[in-house]
């Protein structure tokens, strides 16, 4: 899809939650997503968090890595966003217990920057990549 706007970001965001379930024999909804610095990936989480009702300023978690927002609404528990763009490899983010937070079905996971720690992920997830195509227009899709 090409956005144009946050509505258009919303509107996506809204369409790729209504694709996702918890599943408790799987763990973790997890969501990669890819594209350069600029072209969409915070402005995408922030939408999918006002969607499942965060309250507090959604920012990219560039320094702490990871950030954990409980939800109230929707089918998960906790919305955990992590931008994987300062670390190395899969294995930096065993440092921040990952193994807890992708083995638990109420948390969805959302992950910038999902290149980087792709050695780690589950085989079950959606990846969205976004492509910077003009000042105005972000090219979004999702893929398996």
């Amino acid at each position: 899809m090409i956005s144009k706007s946050r509505e258009d970001t919303h509107a996506f965001a809204e369409s790729v939650l209504a694709k996702l379930a918890p599943k408790a024999d799987v763990g973790a909804s997890v969501l990669a997503l890819h594209g350069e610095l600029g072209a969409g990936k915070t402005a995408f989480v922030q939408e999918l968090a006002s969607i499942l009702g965060v309250k507090e300023k959604v920012q990219s978690p560039t320094f702490v890595i990871l950030k954990n927002y409980s939800l109230e609404k929707g089918n998960y528990t906790n919305l955990i966003h992590i931008d994987a763009y300062r670390l190395d490899r899969g294995e930096d983010l065993q440092k921040l217990n990952w193994d807890m937070y992708v083995n638990n079905h109420h948390n969805l996971i959302v992950i910038e920057w999902a290149e980087h720690v792709e050695s780690v992920l589950p085989k079950d997830i959606l990846y969205i990549d976004f492509e910077h195509m003009s000042e105005t227009e972000r090219n979004i899709e999702l893929r398996r």
